[in-house]
């Protein structure tokens, strides 16, 4: 019996397949900076046998791995290897169009992209939410932290916040209504931060995955690639409120972030502002 499907990885290979390649290339690399990681120059000569379709990204991992077995991994030599191969899984996931909207595929794409990378107090943690509570100083915020879901209930947050989401109806709605109906559930589930590390960028491919699966197809890659420090500084400012200092959550930056893409456009972000000090954060 012949299958009536089509492997993904069997689809003929031509300039549009070769053009978006090079994108999710890009995008994969720019989230990296948000923990102000680089690639290595022999990246960026396996990314550019990828994106020529020379190599697979399984090919481009293997020879990652031969790479960095033959190194010594110090401090700034993980943080490089974490960079590759990270962005070579990115890239991989965004080029696939699997995608079931669930906490599942969060708690997926997790694994995916770090599995075997955390060392430490962290191995393990890959693609498993966090059992203990966390907090981050932030310079947007002054030094200050975003206040975390408890760890005790992460799943019913989550759960709370996919199942908010699914209720929306985007296909009745005006981008601008779109772009603000995602930020907040891209917000939220940031904010509960069920990970040990890695969540900016987690959250950030499963929003490109969710977006693709709604119809975006013209997401603009390098937003995220240009633009992955403000992307986490906007959801920063989100998720913070300071009664004292009159701070309310401030979602208008993640909203122009989000309009971009979903108009495929590349208007000026607006730079994030908070009156914690007379200091801009943006591009």
């Amino acid at each position: 019996m012949e299958s009536s499907y089509k492997r993904q990885d069997d689809l003929h290979y031509d300039n549009t397949t070769k053009q978006k390649r090079s994108y999710y290339w890009d995008t994969a690399i720019g989230l990296n900076k948000v923990d102000g990681l680089t690639p290595s120059d022999y990246l960026q000569e396996l990314k550019q046998e990828s994106i020529e379709g020379r190599k697979t990204y399984e090919e481009v991992e293997r020879e990652l791995g031969n790479y960095y077995g033959k190194q010594v991994l110090t401090p700034a030599a993980l943080d490089t290897r974490e960079c590759d191969i990270v962005s070579t899984r990115i890239a991989r996931i965004l080029e696939s169009r699997d995608f079931v909207f669930s906490p599942i595929t969060l708690k997926n794409i997790h694994k995916r992209l770090f599995d075997g990378l955390f060392t430490g107090k962290l191995a393990g943690y890959e693609g498993r939410f966090r059992d203990y509570n966390i907090e981050k100083a932030e310079p947007v915020l002054g030094g200050d932290s975003v206040i975390y879901a408890d760890y005790l209930s992460l799943e019913d947050y989550l759960r709370y916040d996919f199942d908010t989401e699914r209720k929306k109806n985007y296909a009745a709605m005006s981008p601008s209504d779109t772009a603000a109906g995602l930020a907040r559930f891209v917000s939220s589930v940031w904010q509960v931060h069920p990970f040990v590390e890695g969540n900016t960028r987690t959250t950030a491919v499963f929003l490109e995955k969710y977006m693709l699966s709604l119809g975006y197809s013209n997401v603009d890659n390098t937003l995220f690639r240009d633009n992955s420090v403000y992307f986490r500084n906007a959801l920063v400012v989100s998720n913070y409120s300071n009664a004292a200092k009159k701070i309310q959550p401030a979602f208008c930056y993640i909203e122009s972030f989000l309009l971009n893409l979903i108009e495929g456009a590349n208007k000026p972000l607006p730079p994030i502002t908070l009156n914690l000090k007379s200091k801009r954060y943006g591009n």
